[in-house]
């Protein structure tokens, strides 16, 4: 996914942040509560200037047994509002933590549903590694600003407002004052925190460059360490980390400058604003007790500007998020389920029919590469039919247009009578069973690896469609059995053992049209022989279409298709495609004497 330089992508963090109300306003009797929590603290805290100069006026004011009373009372009453102050504090907390984990779990749950109904063709310039920075360094950035953010920025917006208010009813010359000092802090503040903003951005980038690296390299540490390259790819690394920690460093340096210079005008012009107000008390024209009032909402002014300004710069970094969240979330996966998908009619007992019509296509990524023109086919229900050819041919392209990985520019493809694009995907997909050449295992034991075929399938029909591949031998042999961790991406395995895990996994789906993309390739002769007759046996009853390059395995195809360049050269069985002395009859050639 490359970088958007779209008018969304540079509105201003306020209308970025937009995005998020959707996932928001799920909550509102939260934000309700916390609103209410918020409104008692910033009103207690506003409350506490007034109690001080009621207590310094009149408490210290007073005489004898008065004076003692009013102290007692003035006291009492500051407790009392500081009680108020904690446990709304407290409420105000608990509440919009809550909203700060709630919101990132359900983004991160929304993100990573939308990436997952994504096509092959996001992927083809997406890197896993940028994914998952996105839902992890990304959404911590908007839990912190839902979580502890926003609620600073009200806080302390209701202070600086209500702040303002006591402020010119307490000495209105001296508030006017104020404001206008205030207004000239405003603008340099406002200059740096752009500044933060599109330096914010650039560190994410960078940080999700390395978490893309990351991924990449130790998804192929054995490649890595085969050729000796664990010092370059650390050095790799090590460059990008460093280029990180520049961009996160100039990020810094910024936030800081805005800091200091937030902090110096505020406080500048409260002191300058602050000695004209001793001078007034000097002269009569202001009482202590006034001035006392004044220099504490003076204080939670300030205080309250100085901590906008940090919460600005959180702000400035959600906003970088939020818009590559945002982004991610706006990719839309150009294959969709129809809106009104058809049925497609009841299963026979001899699996599907596929037909073929006129297909051309080409790879979005490289369009001026076609890999199939003008396919056309038709393969009859409980057909078992072999797809052979060099290298680059679009044999394995053909299966993804089949699953709907992709859609043909031309031409279409009919699932026992209906177009697959009339289909809906689960549909489509759930007839279909593949043994792809790229075996994937995960993260799980051999018992669940293989009921990933049917989720809802018992230990019983598990162990079937293992003996049927036979893996039910090699896996019994594991520690645990059926219950044995294989390891990520099924370490623990040979390539054999994986892919006999793979085809256990398609039988046990049992479909009615079975795809098997080299699914003997990495199998020894005598594990060969075990699954080509398994296979043999799963044929029945379903339509196969099987890929290979080794031609000994699909001599007994119903009819073997041979195609070249994207286009379908030959078809025949292999004595009469022998017999005709073209590109089939070469390669067997070639084969069988190397044999």
């Amino acid at each position: 996914m490359t970088t958007s330089t779209s008018k969304e992508a540079r509105k201003g963090s306020l209308a970025t942040l937009k995005g998020l109300l959707p996932f928001l306003t799920s909550y509102k009797k939260q934000i309700i509560l916390a609103g209410i929590a918020l409104l008692v603290a910033a009103g207690a805290t506003l409350a506490i200037p007034y109690a001080f100069k009621q207590m310094i006026d009149l408490g210290f004011g007073a005489a004898g047994a008065k004076s003692s009373a009013h102290i007692d009372l003035y006291f009492l009453a500051l407790f009392g509002v500081a009680s108020v102050l904690a446990i709304a504090t407290a409420a105000r907390f608990y509440m919009v933590s809550w909203l700060g984990e709630r919101v990132t779990a359900d983004m991160r749950s929304a993100i990573y549903r939308h990436v997952v109904t994504q096509s092959p063709q996001f992927f083809e310039t997406t890197q896993t590694g940028e994914v998952l920075s996105r839902l992890t360094t990304d959404t911590t950035l908007i839990q912190t600003l839902v979580g502890t953010s926003i609620s600073m920025a009200l806080r302390n917006a209701l202070l600086c407002i209500g702040g303002l208010v006591m402020l010119f009813v307490t000495s209105a010359k001296l508030a006017g004052i104020i404001i206008v000092l205030l207004a000239a802090v405003v603008l340099p503040i406002v200059l740096f925190g752009r500044r933060v903003r599109k330096l914010s951005r650039a560190s994410q980038d960078r940080v999700a460059d390395t978490s893309a690296l990351a991924g990449e390299i130790l998804n192929a540490m054995p490649t890595v360490q085969a050729f000796t390259h664990e010092k370059l790819e650390s050095q790799r690394f090590g460059e990008l980390v460093e280029r990180a920690f520049q961009v996160a460093l100039q990020r810094i340096r910024a936030r800081s400058l805005l800091t200091v210079v937030a902090i110096l005008l505020v406080f500048g012009a409260n002191v300058f604003v602050l000695w004209l107000g001793a001078q007034a008390v000097i002269q009569g024209s202001m009482t202590a007790g006034e001035l006392g009032q004044f220099i504490l909402y003076a204080t939670i002014v300030a205080g309250a500007i100085g901590a906008l300004s940090e919460v600005i710069g959180d702000a400035q970094r959600a906003a970088g998020a939020a818009e590559r969240l945002l982004e991610l979330m706006a990719v839309r996966s150009p294959i969709q389920s129809p809106s009104q998908p058809q049925a497609l009619p009841p299963r026979t007992a001899n699996g599907a029919s596929l037909a073929l019509q006129g297909i051309g296509f080409r790879y979005p990524s490289r369009p001026q590469s076609p890999a199939l023109l003008d396919l056309s086919l038709d393969i009859r229900p409980g057909e078992n039919v072999a797809v052979v050819g060099p290298s680059g041919a679009g044999k394995s392209t053909l299966f993804q247009l089949l699953l709907r990985f992709y859609d043909p520019q031309h031409g279409s493809i009919l699932l026992d009578g209906v177009d697959i694009r009339k289909l809906d995907l689960h549909t489509l997909r759930g007839a279909i069973g593949i043994v792809p050449q790229d075996t994937v295992v995960f993260s799980a034991d051999a018992m669940e690896n293989i009921r990933y075929g049917r989720a809802g399938a018992s230990d019983e029909e598990v162990i079937a469609a293992a003996k049927l591949a036979a893996a039910h031998e090699f896996i019994e042999k594991l520690p645990q059995g059926y219950r044995s961790f294989l390891g990520e991406r099924g370490v623990r395995l040979s390539g054999g053992q994986r892919q006999r895990i793979a085809i256990a996994r398609a039988l046990l789906k049992n479909p009615p049209l079975l795809l098997l993309d080299e699914a003997t390739s990495a199998l020894d002769a005598e594990s060969e022989r075990l699954v080509q007759s398994a296979l043999e046996a799963a044929m029945k009853g379903r339509t196969t279409l099987v890929i290979a390059h080794r031609l000994a395995t699909v001599q007994r195809a119903d009819r073997i298709v041979v195609m070249e360049h994207g286009r379908i050269i030959e078809i025949g069985t292999h004595a009469s495609l022998t017999a005709q002395g073209g590109l089939y009859a070469s390669l067997a050639a070639l084969q069988f004497s190397q044999d």
